[in-house]
């Protein structure tokens, strides 16, 4: 079987910009981009599970996120990628050919970029599928414009929640947030500035049980994990901050990734600790996490991939 240039497992804003630089490059990239059943990694990402993005340059009116997912898929297949619509169950990057199974399939190739992304963990509940992307979020920077003037809540107590509750009180009215223990897990320096801050409120011991609205977010109840008692927040916006899971489970024992499973790329690289592989987007980003900063790590990874691939005497 003889070799491809380039496969991209993956297939959001990182894998479909790799895909466009490394085609245009004349590598002729495959790209194995997940099931579209998979909510963790399904084609395109997680601006698939999005609505509206407004803060992707060149689009000025906004864009929904699967119709700008679905332009970078086909610029990308104008320049010559090849896509295959399934999900990859196993990987070998001992040797070089690299192995790449999709089921009883085999796949080879000269370098791999790696580009499976992250999801968001949620709170579990039957409604999030239904009012994600209409009241419910899992990004501040990405929705938070969308919420001037109302009453929203965050879910969280670490950091990350205290960034985002800080962020949006940018915007909202009033902010509460919701914790289910009594104290928070943040650094000090951000409790201190959540706790000064006038339009924050603290609802403790707290958990989301049950989202309202059938079309849009109305509001959410929680339940006092101490008493039991449970009350209605009348807020149209709530936004999910108790962390992320990158999609690395494929790697482990393979590529080296921190205790959180992001995957290690060397500084100022995307190169993984095995030579022609490569990792771009929130699998590895778990600072930034945006459509725009994984398209330009995918940029980046095509352009590390192909100078390795001329490096070595291939493509």
């Amino acid at each position: 079987m003889e070799p491809r240039n380039v496969i991209i497992i993956g297939s959001g804003p990182a894998g479909l910009t790799a895909a466009i630089y490394t085609a245009r490059a004349n590598l002729a990239p495959l790209v194995i981009e997940g099931e579209p059943s998979s909510t963790s990694d399904q084609p395109g990402g997680q601006l698939m599970l999005t609505t509206e993005v407004e803060n992707f340059p060149g689009f000025p009116d906004g864009i929904m996120g699967p119709e700008l997912m679905s332009k970078f898929r086909e610029q990308a297949g104008r320049f010559g990628a090849e896509f295959l619509t399934e999900k990859v169950t196993r990987v070998d990057f001992s040797e070089r050919p690299f192995k790449v199974w999709v089921r009883d399939t085999l796949h080879v190739a000269d370098s791999i970029i790696v580009s499976t992304g992250a999801q968001s963990l949620m709170l579990g509940l039957e409604s999030e599928k239904r009012l994600l992307g209409h009241g419910l979020s899992t990004c501040a920077t990405c929705d938070g414009f969308f919420f001037r003037g109302q009453e929203i809540a965050v879910v969280g107590g670490g950091d990350s929640a205290i960034e985002e509750a800080s962020f949006l009180t940018k915007f909202a009215s009033k902010v509460t947030l919701i914790h289910r223990r009594d104290t928070l897990r943040a650094s000090k320096i951000m409790q201190d500035r959540a706790f000064a801050n006038p339009k924050m409120e603290f609802l403790w011991d707290s958990t989301v049980v049950e989202l309202q609205g059938e079309h849009s977010l109305s509001g959410a109840v929680v339940e006092n994990l101490k008493t039991g008692e449970r009350s209605t927040l009348p807020v149209t916006g709530l936004f999910v901050a108790i962390g992320h899971r990158p999609n690395t489970d494929l790697f482990t024992g393979i590529l080296d990734m921190e205790d959180t499973g992001y995957l290690i790329t060397r500084p100022g690289s995307t190169a993984t600790n095995i030579e022609g592989v490569f990792a771009c987007g929130d699998v590895q980003d778990h600072v930034y996490r945006q459509a725009i900063t994984a398209a330009g790590s995918g940029c980046s990874a095509a352009i590390d991939a192909e100078r390795w691939l001329e490096a070595v005497g291939h493509g």
